[in-house]
This record gives structure tokens, C-alpha cells and sequence, in this order.
């Protein structure tokens, strides 16, 4: 009888191999430890085995019959879980809609921005957001009696320390380090002392681009504009500059574009002039290329700088700048 049982090990083995269903186990286990199974008709047959036989027959059995009920219940808990990880595809069921993450329309309109001027062969640089009152005024040729400098506009650290105005600082930080000719345009925060209101933030987005080289003019400054300006609004745009004043350029001048919204015609948004305040501009001062020992009679260059929100808000024609930094995720899908 020994070595049937080992012939009966080696059948369960193949048995199970062959094993696919819940079904297919469960007649297995009747074949083998049914009531009227296998090794039911082995345990039968040890009343008739010599009595020096019997512990050690029935030993074994005990044994194959032990195996088999693990390996049954392993098999059953294997296909039990696979059975449960089978899905059943209704084709008339509506599909699922995955969502998918966005960037946020400041981080968007920043790209954009860095992706334009790459093209004008402009480099991209950055600055930090704690500066000295050398690189934030001094050095832009901003006296100590201006306006700008006081308290009530400027967050101060410390005695020289700050955090930056404008992004301005960069640009002679830049020029400290390189030499003419030069494009580069910064993108970063800027802190100021305003009071929050739809169209202040104490924190707020800045480019600044700075282009110096010989003979450089007032039109190589309008056309790169009307370029960047055209290109991030994604459509054609006037420019108009009018006179003004900044400390760090002479002659300096208020950049507008031909209203997105209406294109000139005079809407609410324009406020009927037909015309959008953008950016600040000029030519680089003097003073201001002394500071990094450049040449003014060499030398000439063109500085603008603007707000990324401003950009954002005309684009997307959005009416408080508020709506950038409250995270509603009803007004970020949008775009």
C-alpha cells in the first residue's frame, strides 16, 4: 500500500496543476476527501493490514490528507480573490472622466512669458526676493528722499535689508556679471505696502527685461514690446508710450496696448479709451550704468517692467486680482 499512496501524491500534484476554477477544486476535494473518496476507501482498507503495517500506513495517510486540505484551502482563497478582481465592462455604461491637473493662470501667463523671449533670443535670470537698499534704490539711481523708499511702501528687514520692491535689483546684479551686449528678461515676487484690494496685493508678480547694446532706441523698445505683447495676448496690438517718470531710465515712458477686450473700440474694462496701461519703460539712466561700470557713451540700452497679474487679468479679462490666491478650484478649472 506504500506505494500506491505515493502514487496517489503524485495524482493530487497533477490534479492541481490543471486547476482553474472554484468548481474544478470542489470536485477535487470530493474525489480525494469525500465522503466516499479516495482516501476514505484508503482508511477502509487498514482494518485489513498487519498490525505492524498499520501506524505506519496510517501515518501517511493522515499526512496526505492534512496536505490536501491546505492546498485546498490556499486554492480556494486564490481563486475566491482573483474572481473578485474580475470586472465585468457594461459597454453601455457612461464613461469615467479623469481629472487631470492644471497650472495655475499666473504660473501659465509666466511661461508663456519666459517661452516668447527665449524666442527673441532673450536669456532668463533670477534674483533674490531679500535685497539691500543698494541693489533696490541706490544703484537705480532712486534717492534716499523718494517716495518709494519710505516705510509705508517698502516692507524693511532691517536697517539696509528688504524685501524687493520691483524686479528692477536683477537687472544691475546681471550687469554687474556680464558684458554688453545683453537680453535678459527676470520673473519674480515682489513686496510692496499695499492694502489688499481688487486690483493691489502686498505680494504680487513682476518681468522686468533689460536690452543693452550699441545703438540702442526707442523703437527697438516699442517693437519688442508690440512683439511679446502680440504673441501673449494672441492677437495683433497697437502700442502707444507716453511720457513719464522713473528714477533708473531717461527718458522713461507709461507702455499702453490697444484694448484686447473691445481692440480700441472703448469698453468698461479700458474705460472707454480704448487703450490698456501695461508696463514701464525707458532707456537705461546713465547713473545707472555707472553703477556697474558700463560705458553710457558706448553704451545705450532699454529697461521695462511690468505685473504678471496685470498681464493675466487683461487676458483673461478677470476684475480682482484677489481670485489668484483664493485657490477656488470652480475659478482655476477655468483655464
Amino acid at each position: 500500500m506504500e506505494n500506491e499512496l505515493e502514487n496517489l501524491t503524485k495524482e493530487i500534484q497533477d490534479d492541481f496543476i490543471n486547476i482553474n476554477s472554484i468548481d474544478e477544486l470542489e470536485k477535487i476535494k470530493i474525489k480525494y476527501i469525500g465522503r466516499n473518496g479516495i482516501l476514505a476507501q484508503y482508511f477502509k482498507r487498514m482494518k485489513d493490514l498487519p498490525p505492524d503495517e498499520k501506524p505506519k500506513i496510517g501515518k501517511i495517510l493522515n499526512t496526505i490528507k492534512k496536505d490536501l486540505e491546505y492546498k485546498i484551502e490556499i486554492k480556494s482563497k486564490e481563486l475566491n480573490k482573483n474572481k473578485q478582481e474580475e470586472k465585468i465592462i457594461d459597454i453601455s455604461l457612461p464613461g469615467y472622466r479623469f481629472l487631470s491637473g492644471k497650472y495655475h493662470p499666473l504660473t501659465q501667463i509666466i511661461n508663456q512669458t519666459k517661452e516668447i523671449f527665449k524666442s527673441l533670443n532673450f536669456d532668463i535670470t533670477e534674483g533674490p526676493e531679500i535685497e539691500t537698499e543698494y541693489y533696490n534704490f541706490e544703484a537705480l539711481n532712486t534717492p534716499k528722499y523718494h517716495p518709494a523708499r519710505d516705510t509705508q511702501s517698502t516692507f524693511y528687514l532691517g536697517e539696509e535689508t528688504l524685501l524687493r520692491t520691483q524686479t528692477s535689483p536683477v537687472q544691475v546684479r546681471y550687469m554687474e556679471k556680464e558684458k554688453p551686449p545683453i537680453r535678459v528678461i527676470s520673473i519674480g515676487k515682489c513686496y510692496r505696502s499695499d492694502q489688499l484690494d481688487p486690483s493691489h496685493s502686498p505680494m504680487f508678480h513682476q518681468v522686468e527685461g533689460l536690452m543693452v547694446d550699441k545703438n540702442i532706441t526707442f523703437g527697438d523698445l516699442k517693437g519688442i514690446l508690440k512683439i511679446f505683447l502680440s504673441r501673449i495676448f494672441e492677437k495683433k496690438v497697437k502700442i502707444m508710450l507716453n511720457p513719464s517718470y522713473f528714477p533708473f531710465t531717461e527718458p522713461s515712458a507709461e507702455v499702453s496696448t490697444s484694448c484686447v477686450i473691445c481692440e480700441g473700440k472703448g469698453c468698461s474694462v479700458c474705460k472707454n479709451t480704448g487703450w490698456l496701461e501695461i508696463f514701464g519703460a525707458g532707456m537705461v539712466h546713465p547713473n545707472v550704468f555707472k553703477s556697474v561700470n558700463y560705458d553710457s557713451e558706448k553704451w545705450t540700452g532699454f529697461a521695462f517692467g511690468g505685473g504678471i497679474e496685470r498681464l493675466a487679468m487683461i487676458k483673461y479679462n478677470i476684475n480682482d486680482i484677489r481670485l489668484f490666491y483664493e485657490n477656488d478650484i470652480k475659478f482655476l478649472e477655468q483655464f
